[in-house]
């Protein structure tokens, strides 16, 4: 390591960026080579901000996610401002309403078959195979929806005195 604390490795300079993030400040380690896209991959860990979720401003500039940081004159030292936004949530509030609308769709057979379950009569075993492919379809787009949006909001509603879920969907 020289006097400004760099070193040289094989993906360039090795630099020290300060994120600022609320009332934290971050220091992250990095090659001057990486690009904004990395940089928020290590910055989500920390911060539980989705990386599609971050904009990153350094100098006034945000910062682009394919350039590298020399490239966007991002220095040893640098002090880089996290935004979060809302935009990660929104999308998984969209698709779940989504799936939603899709179940609601479903329900009027779900509730017939249980009312003739009810009154006793024989249901066939079709009309069950089928309903449940159906809502199986919709469980699973329901489970690729990303757990981590899930995990950033629980952390953030516990950090901010516990808002509740349903104020983002």
């Amino acid at each position: 390591m020289d006097k400004e604390g760099k070193s040289n490795t094989d993906n360039g300079i090795t630099i020290t960026v300060n994120v600022k993030f609320n009332s934290l400040s971050i220091p992250v380690e990095i090659s001057s080579e990486s690009t904004v896209k990395h940089l928020k991959s290590l910055i989500q860990p920390l911060t539980n901000v989705l990386s599609r979720a971050q904009k990153l401003i350094c100098k006034g500039k945000v910062l682009v996610d394919e350039m590298t940081l020399e490239s966007s004159k991002v220095r040893n030292g640098a002090k880089i401002m996290l935004i979060a936004s809302r935009v990660g949530i929104s999308v998984s509030c969209e698709a779940i309403a989504r799936i939603r609308e899709e179940v609601d769709k479903l329900s009027p057979r779900v509730v017939a078959i249980d009312e003739a379950v009810q009154r006793g009569t024989r249901v066939e075993d079709r009309e069950f195979v089928i309903l449940t492919e159906l809502l199986m379809v919709q469980l699973l787009k329901l489970d690729s929806i990303e757990a981590e949006e899930e995990e950033a909001r629980s952390k953030n509603s516990k950090e901010e005195g516990g808002s509740s879920h349903s104020e983002f969907c």
